[in-house]
């Protein structure tokens, strides 16, 4: 399912949702005020937009609305790694991994797990 890009507190809010399932307004702001500096005015729009984007669904139920994720985490996460490598990388993944690796400390596990990655998906490659 293609979807619309999420911004940063409206990542929180699915975050949210993504951990329960799904929600009333007030079981969200519960949950975001515990965590956040955010008034509940702020989630409730946080959560239209996301209404209004089609990456959750709004139902009422037994007089108040219920919030759900239309999409899930593990795709929105794809969708955001496809986007940042386009835009920053143009799409060509090694430049990306070796501008990560020239961020950071790289250790000789990180090194390790690194090959232990790379030749699996080799493995799985030669499969296909």
């Amino acid at each position: 399912m293609s979807h619309p890009k999420i911004a940063p507190a409206e990542w929180t809010v699915m975050e949210v949702l993504w951990k329960e399932a799904t929600l009333s307004a007030a079981e969200v702001i519960e949950v975001l005020e515990r965590e956040s500096d955010w008034r509940p005015k702020t989630i409730r729009t946080l959560l239209d937009r996301l209404v209004r984007k089609g990456v959750v669904s709004r139902e009422k139920r037994a007089g108040c609305y219920r919030y759900s994720p239309k999409v899930g985490r593990a795709e929105c996460i794809r969708k955001e790694r496809q986007s940042f490598l386009g835009r920053f990388f143009g799409g060509d993944l090694a430049p990306m991994v070796a501008n990560f690796l020239d961020d950071r400390e790289t250790t000789p596990e990180d090194i390790e797990r690194l090959r232990r990655l790379l030749d699996e998906r080799a493995r799985k490659g030669d499969s296909q």
